[in-house]
C-alpha cells in the first residue's frame, strides 16, 4: 500500500487567490507574534530573543527563543518562508505531481519545554505549501505531559475540538486519530504524549486522512466518513486561523494551574528522562525536521525543538502503582480526552 494516493488534478479544485502567499505569510507572522506575547506575559520573567535569517536559495525567517524564565526553561517560536526550484524528496514522495515546479512553503512552529515537571511540553505547527497546481495546508498541536492530570488533557482536547467543530464535525475525530498515529514512537511502542490534532495535504478535496497507514484507526475512520463536500482555499485558511487562535486558551490555563506545584529530584529526573523520548521522535520521525534539513533551512531554528537538558537511563521501569506508571499505563495510550469528565474517570 502506498503512503499516499495522488489526487486526480482534473477534478474540480479550488484555486488559491492571487495573493495566497502574502495572506498566509501575514497570518503566520501574526500567529508567531500573538503566541510570543501571550507566553512572555505568562512567564513574567524572561522574554524572547529574535534572530532573523536568510536562506541563500530563497526566503528566510524569524526565530524566537525564550530561555531561563520563571516558567519556560527553553522554548522557541519560529516563522519561516522559503521558496526555490528543487523540491525535497519528502515532498515528491507524497505528491509526485509537484515535480518540475517551483515551490513555496511557509509556516509557524513552536515547542516549549517548561522547567516544572508538572507543566507539559507542548508543540504547535501550522504550514502552507504551493508548487504549480499543487497546494495544501497542514499542521496541528499536541501536548506531552510528564505527570498525569486527566483534567489538563481534557481541557486541551476540548478547546482544540471546539475550534475544529466550528468548521466541520469530522475534523477533530479524524485529525485526533491521525495525531495519535503520527506522534507514535514505533521503537518504543508508545505515543509521545496525549496528542491533540494533526493533519497534512489538506486541499479541500476527497477524504480527510492522507497519512501513511490506510488500515490504521485514522484511515479506517476517514474511509467510513467518505469524501467530504469540496472546501475552498478560504475555508481551509479560516480553519487553521481558528486552530492557531485556540492555542493560548488551550495551554496557558494548564500552565497557570500547575506552575506553583512543588517538585523534587525524583520528578525532575523523570522529566529529563521523558524528554529523551521527545529527542528521539524529532530526530527519527518528525517530517518538519526532515523537510527543514532537506531544504537547507537554518539548522539552529530547525533543532530549537530539542530540550536544553535531557537524560537517558538503561532499562528504566516505573514503580508499580506510581504516578510515573500511570503515565505509561493510561496517558501514553490513545484516549477519548474530549469526552472526559471528573464524574467519569474512565477515559478509555
Amino acid at each position: 500500500m502506498t503512503a499516499f494516493s495522488t489526487i486526480d488534478t482534473t477534478t474540480t479544485h479550488s484555486v488559491p487567490p492571487a495573493d495566497s502567499r502574502s495572506r498566509v505569510s501575514q497570518f503566520m507572522r501574526h500567529l508567531q507574534d500573538q503566541i510570543c506575547q501571550a507566553l512572555e506575559t505568562t512567564d513574567g520573567s524572561s522574554t524572547f530573543i529574535e534572530d532573523s535569517w536568510v536562506r541563500p536559495e530563497g526566503g528566510g525567517g524569524r526565530s524566537r527563543v525564550i530561555r531561563e524564565g520563571a516558567v519556560f526553561e527553553q522554548g522557541g517560536v519560529n516563522f519561516s518562508e522559503v521558496w526555490g526550484d528543487h523540491l525535497p524528496p519528502s515532498i515528491l514522495t507524497q505528491r509526485p505531481e509537484a515535480a518540475g515546479h517551483r515551490f513555496y512553503a511557509t509556516g509557524t512552529s513552536m515547542v516549549l519545554h517548561p522547567r516544572n515537571p508538572y507543566i507539559p511540553t507542548v508543540h504547535l505547527n501550522y504550514r502552507y505549501f504551493e508548487a504549480g497546481p499543487v497546494w495544501w495546508f497542514g499542521g496541528g498541536v499536541d501536548l506531552t505531559p510528564y505527570y498525569p492530570f486527566a483534567e489538563d488533557a481534557a481541557h486541551f482536547h476540548k478547546t482544540i475540538k471546539s475550534a475544529c467543530d466550528a468548521h466541520h464535525r469530522e475534523y477533530y475525530p479524524t485529525f485526533k486519530r491521525w495525531c495519535d498515529e503520527y506522534f507514535y514512537l514505533k521503537h518504543r511502542q508508545e505515543t509521545r504524549g496525549v496528542g491533540g490534532i494533526f493533519f497534512d495535504y489538506q486541499d479541500g478535496r476527497g477524504k480527510l486522512y492522507r497519512g501513511a497507514d490506510a488500515n490504521g484507526t485514522a484511515g479506517v475512520y476517514s474511509d467510513r466518513v467518505g469524501d467530504l463536500a469540496p472546501r475552498t482555499w478560504e475555508d481551509l485558511l479560516s480553519f487553521i486561523q481558528n486552530c492557531g487562535g485556540a492555542f493560548v486558551p488551550a495551554y496557558v490555563p494548564i500552565v497557570e494551574k500547575r506552575r506553583g506545584l512543588e517538585y523534587g529530584d525524583r520528578e525532575r529526573n523523570f522529566q529529563l528522562y521523558r524528554r529523551g523520548r521527545y529527542v528521539e521522535f524529532n530526530l527519527v520521525y518528525d517530517r518538519g525536521t526532515i523537510f527543514g534539513l532537506q531544504t537547507n533551512g537554518r539548522t539552529e531554528s530547525i533543532l530549537m525543538s530539542l530540550p536544553p537538558l535531557v537524560r537517558w537511563e538503561y532499562g528504566y521501569q516505573p514503580e508499580p502503582n506510581s504516578r510515573e506508571a500511570e503515565l505509561y499505563d493510561t496517558f501514553l495510550k490513545p484516549q477519548d480526552w474530549a469526552n472526559w469528565s471528573e464524574s467519569n474517570e474512565d477515559v478509555k
